[in-house]
């Protein structure tokens, strides 16, 4: 079942992720490609306040060409623990500080093409800070009923991936206790 690989070359080196092409050998002895992105990993945090409303993001996605409603999420940088990256990433986008941040799950969100590893974060007792963006993000932060949030998700209106696998996540852990 498994790949061997017998060739890679890197077709593209950029600001956060490459491109590599291996070339694997398949279990029924014949070659084929693969076409890796290569990606350092991710944090994705779900910020709770006391009121139990969520703090999401609106923002534009130009992979997609329009703006995704998401929970704060970012790229973990050479050398940073991915805890690290979360505390930086919740203050950046949203303007809040945690008392309290837990992991709660690591996943591959898109094992078929990309290495891209995400670590998934709780964020309770939130005390306001002031947002910081990277100087080529734009972004607003919006804090949401979770009904409102599980509508949203109903109606399609929630298309980001690791948004759906936080809200559902919080969802089972709120009702299991």
């Amino acid at each position: 079942m498994e790949e061997k690989r017998i060739d890679s070359r890197t077709i593209y080196k950029g600001r956060i992720v490459n491109l590599r092409v291996d070339t694997v050998l398949l279990p029924n002895g014949k070659n084929a490609q693969r076409e890796i992105v290569e990606h350092p990993g991710a944090v994705v945090i779900i910020p709770v306040l006391d009121d139990e409303k969520i703090v999401m993001v609106k923002q534009y996605r130009a992979a997609v060409g329009k703006v995704l409603l998401e929970l704060p999420a970012g790229t973990i940088e050479k050398r940073e623990d991915p805890y690290e990256c979360a505390v930086r990433e919740l203050e950046e986008e949203t303007g809040f500080t945690a008392e309290k941040l837990k992991p709660l799950l690591t996943f591959y969100p898109s094992p078929g093409i990309c290495s891209e590893i995400m670590y998934l974060f709780m964020a309770d007792k939130l005390k306001k800070s002031k947002s910081s963006p990277d100087p080529d993000e734009f972004l607003r932060s919006v804090e949401l009923e979770i009904s409102e949030i599980i509508n949203m998700i109903n109606a399609g209106r929630i298309e980001d991936g690791k948004t759906l696998v936080g809200i559902l996540l919080y969802l089972y852990k709120q009702r299991s206790g």
